[in-house]
């Protein structure tokens, strides 16, 4: 069974709709990546672990760099709960926080 990745709802297909063009292209190739070859198969640069269930699929582009936090779910989904454009070294606390609140979602509709 492959790897599908998904977004978690209306919100989260915005905050990618509002990255720049290049950011959503390398989303687009690292998703694709990981249905292709599966999550297992995925490393660095492309994604990275963050705390916790969280991690992060990791996009540069020309204008800087951006993340989009994500979770694994079951039946081997990859479910991209918040997306932003980073702008300092470290992975802002307060975007960590809000993507683990957002990935209670993922928990409970599995429950």
């Amino acid at each position: 069974m492959s790897w599908t990745v998904e977004t978690l709802n209306a919100l989260v297909d915005g905050e990618v709709a509002a990255l720049p063009s290049d950011m959503r292209a390398r989303l687009s190739r690292i998703s694709a990546l990981i249905e292709a070859s599966g999550l297992e198969q995925v490393h660095e640069p492309h994604v990275k672990h963050l705390e916790g269930p969280l991690w992060e699929m990791r996009m540069k582009g020309k204008d800087g760099i951006s993340r989009a936090l994500y979770v694994t779910a079951w039946r081997r989904r990859a479910v991209i709960v918040r997306v932003f454009v980073k702008k300092t070294n470290k992975t802002p606390r307060r975007e960590i926080e809000l993507a683990l609140k957002r990935a209670k979602e993922v928990q409970d509709d599995e429950s």
